[in-house]
């Protein structure tokens, strides 16, 4: 009977702590290491060994796992090369065996991609770039939309991890599967800006958002957003899923791309301005359907929700 791989996740917040419960649930010896202890009983609770740093999560380890905030704090929790290293760091690859798979799940930057699958293939590691689309809700149920980058050899290595956690597609090379989750937030950015300008037209107009969202549900317009942020946005709900400072970090990383393409794309920017001035009024927390707010505070609706910090 082959034994299934020993793995470890780095990173336990809103979409990492789920994801190590399923990866746990479907019999997988896992391991985990957050920099905050404010889950560790319900990671312990599920069975999981919560370590006190990230070289002791990952020694020892057939799979390393990160769902880390950005593709910067990916580097310093895993090489050790920023310059004020995370306490009790000096570098988790270092600590990890020859022959491992690091699946970095987290958002990063394609070119950010690229760059530390090279290194991490120096060292003697297999890479996956694996980001997910689906939200807290799709971390908890296990459905997350996983999108993966680099060698077949690797991919086929992790399906049978990556499925506890969602539907995991191979796009292609190493830095792919990092550039479908920008196009994928592209996609979600953009569209969560209609929905925001959608609701504030239905209501200014004075049509009732609520029914004008149950009939658009029915027709072409229907969508993901408009079903479960729009819902968020009539219920004025911004505990943060996604938060708005993560989709403006997703955003800028499009932009990044767009630029070093030669491409112009006249949404992204648009909404990309709209994020950054929506977090530079102090929503950077909220989840990224409180956009509403920056569309309504343009239009000096609910001034008193959300004001820019010198108006």
């Amino acid at each position: 009977m082959t034994l299934k791989p020993r793995i470890a996740l780095l990173g336990t917040g809103i979409m990492g702590c789920p994801m190590a419960r399923n990866l746990a649930a479907a019999g997988f010896d896992t391991a985990a290491w957050n920099r905050s202890d404010t889950r560790h009983q319900a990671l312990a609770e599920a069975g999981i060994h919560v370590m006190p740093t990230p070289a002791d999560a990952v020694r020892d380890r057939d799979v390393v796992i990160v769902m880390l905030s950005s593709g910067p704090v990916c580097k310093e929790i895993l090489f050790g090369d920023f310059h004020k290293p995370a306490q009790g760091c000096q570098g988790a690859v270092h600590a990890m065996k020859p022959g491992a798979l690091l699946i970095v799940m987290s958002s990063i930057g394609r070119n950010e991609a690229i760059d530390l699958a090279a290194h991490s293939q120096t060292l003697g590691l297999e890479w996956l770039d694996a980001p997910v689309s689906g939200g807290e809700k799709g971390a908890i149920e296990g459905t997350l939309s996983i999108m993966a980058g680099g060698t077949t050899e690797a991919f086929e290595r992790a399906i049978p991890i990556l499925a506890a956690m969602g539907r995991p597609v191979h796009i292609g090379p190493a830095g792919t599967g990092a550039l479908a989750k920008l196009v994928n937030q592209l996609t979600v950015a953009t569209t969560i800006a209609a929905v925001s300008e959608a609701m504030t037209l239905a209501e200014v107009g004075g049509a009732d958002p609520a029914r004008v969202r149950e009939a658009m549900l029915g027709g072409f317009a229907a969508s993901c957003i408009l079903e479960q942020h729009g819902q968020r946005m009539l219920d004025r709900n911004f505990t943060p899923g996604g938060p708005s400072r993560h989709q403006l970090k997703d955003t800028r990383a499009a932009c990044d791309v767009a630029n070093e393409l030669g491409l112009e794309l006249p949404l992204l920017k648009l909404t990309d301005q709209l994020f950054s001035d929506l977090v530079d009024a102090g929503g950077g927390d909220l989840d990224h359907s409180a956009l509403l707010l920056e569309v309504r505070r343009r239009n000096r609706l609910d001034q008193e929700v959300l004001k820019k910090p010198d108006s």
